[in-house]
């Protein structure tokens, strides 16, 4: 299968990148840093998002296009938009999309509030955190036209907690998941297998789940 990862030499792209190589897919990674240690037989493209032309190409003749983009630095307020503008894009070419975010919209229980909204929080991502609910509304807005699924990861999933691979994992819904010790945590091998099943056999279209332990 050809596949498109945009940020594929970030945390979670280059664990996506890895993987989809290791299955035998054809892999395509945009990002605006080279790869600390690229994957041989990978086509790594240095462009930016933000610019329609690169990203249009990186993406020409991909029949899955994963974005793992995050809206820090130059994307900060500017994610939402880009992802949009990437989604027309592969509506257009009925291609599938999707996209990692974050587990900020994650519901903390049934029904409850959001982990966003939780007062314990942290600041620092919180206006991560609400944009990329944004664009999760934004997908869910947009009916039957475009195939596209959302990946939210543990909520201490990240670089500062990277763990080990496990080989095995949960799949949610809409609320976090956490562990007998009340821990949301997952490793970056672990969530691209859980990324490259999805893309090899559907089961999540037109929504979003969660990964974790």
């Amino acid at each position: 299968m050809r596949i498109t990862i945009l940020g594929g030499t970030g945390y979670a792209g280059s664990a996506i990148v890895r993987e989809a190589a290791s299955r035998g897919h054809e892999v395509t990674s945009l990002s605006r840093s080279a790869a600390d240690a690229p994957v041989p037989g990978v086509r790594y493209h240095l462009g930016s998002v933000l610019e329609e032309e690169v990203r249009a190409a990186a993406i020409d003749g991909a029949e899955v296009v994963i974005s793992a983009i995050s809206p820090r630095g130059p994307l900060a307020g500017r994610t939402r938009e880009v992802l949009a503008r990437t989604a027309d894009a592969v509506a257009a070419s009925g291609q599938r999309l999707g996209v990692i975010g974050g587990a900020g919209s994650l519901r903390v229980v049934e029904g409850g509030p959001r982990l966003v909204e939780d007062p314990g929080f942290p600041a620092a991502f919180r206006e991560e955190a609400l944009e990329m609910g944004g664009v999760l509304e934004d997908l869910g807005a947009r009916g039957d036209e475009l195939a596209w699924f959302f990946v939210s990861p543990a909520a201490g999933f990240g670089a500062h907690s990277p763990g080990e691979a496990r080989g095995t994992f949960r799949i949610g819904g809409d609320v976090l998941l956490v562990d007998d010790a009340g821990v949301s945590a997952l490793s970056a091998p672990d969530l691209a297998s859980a990324v490259l099943d999805e893309v090899e056999a559907p089961a999540h279209t037109g929504a979003r789940f969660t990964v974790a332990y």
